[in-house]
């Protein structure tokens, strides 16, 4: 474990995106007590609406009087939230079905496979917008959405590896002892597919992030007046340019996460396959 953490801990952009990640995480996990006005998830003082930022008010306040630096704190826990359900769901559905499609070849893994091709044929925030638009605008619709149209991505990545384990001689070895299938699937092949699998949930997390805050922009996702980036991005479209203020903390909320979820997980790519090392 040491020599691994200490490769991650030479790869400078990895520990940036983990320096990015663990302030999210902690700004989730405080923000009742981190927000200068927590009661703004929700209240109106329409005599302080659209202030530039001053010292009471660093990023300024909204359309509805709002501290716009408590709204992008208290915004992270539903950003992760959101992430954390999606990649889980994902997980759930993608893991098993890569491994049912990896372990055994036949007709069942060419049905599964094919299924998996087409979904990842359809851009992946298309297909979220045509399934969000088949239920009520709401943020459990956004992640429903999100997780129907990402678990093709695990069962890709699942699948060569459990093809390439499924040929080895410790996997024949067990056969020949008398192993059950569902033994050797879960106790021996899933372990060792963990690594394609924590890079893929890591990239993801940042890459949900991102398309539910393009769902919360076009009215598929949280609605008025939970403190979603994407919402308050879109709310700020009305007050552009004067109100820069209203849309670029959002946004710098939105980007620098992104930002650490994907350099983190190029990093743990880079560790666990060198041969996809990026070039310095």
């Amino acid at each position: 474990m040491k020599p691994v953490l200490g490769k991650l801990g030479r790869d400078i952009p990895a520990m940036i995106g983990l320096a990015l990640v663990l302030a999210v995480v902690l700004l989730a996990l405080l923000s009742p007590w981190l927000a200068p006005y927590p009661g703004d998830a929700s209240a109106s003082h329409l005599v302080r609406r659209l202030k530039p930022p001053t010292h009471a008010f660093p990023f300024g306040t909204d359309n509805l009087g709002r501290d716009i630096l408590s709204r992008v704190i208290l915004g992270a826990r539903g950003a992760l939230q959101v992430a954390f359900t999606v990649v889980g769901i994902a997980m759930a559905i993608g893991i098993p079905l890569g491994l049912i499609a990896g372990y055994r070849p036949g007709p069942l893994s060419e049905a599964i496979m094919r299924f998996t091709d087409m979904v990842l044929a359809i851009p992946q925030l298309i297909l979220a917008l045509a399934i969000a638009q088949l239920m009520s605008p709401s943020l459990q619709s956004a992640m429903l959405a999100l997780s129907l149209t990402y678990w093709p991505f695990f069962t890709r990545s699942v699948h060569a590896e459990a093809q390439r384990l499924s040929q080895s001689l410790s996997v024949d070895a067990l056969r020949g002892i008398g192993a059950s299938p569902w033994r050797i699937v879960f106790l021996h092949i899933l372990p060792n597919t963990a690594s394609p699998i924590i890079v893929r949930a890591t990239i993801g997390l940042g890459f949900t992030i991102l398309t539910a805050a393009v769902l919360g922009f076009l009215g598929m996702g949280a609605a008025p007046p939970a403190p979603d980036w994407g919402l308050t991005i879109a709310q700020s479209r009305l007050y552009l340019p004067g109100a820069w203020w209203y849309a670029l903390y959002p946004g710098l909320a939105i980007l620098l996460t992104v930002m650490g979820f994907n350099l983190l997980g190029d990093g743990l790519r880079d560790l666990i396959d060198p041969r996809l090392r990026r070039s310095r």
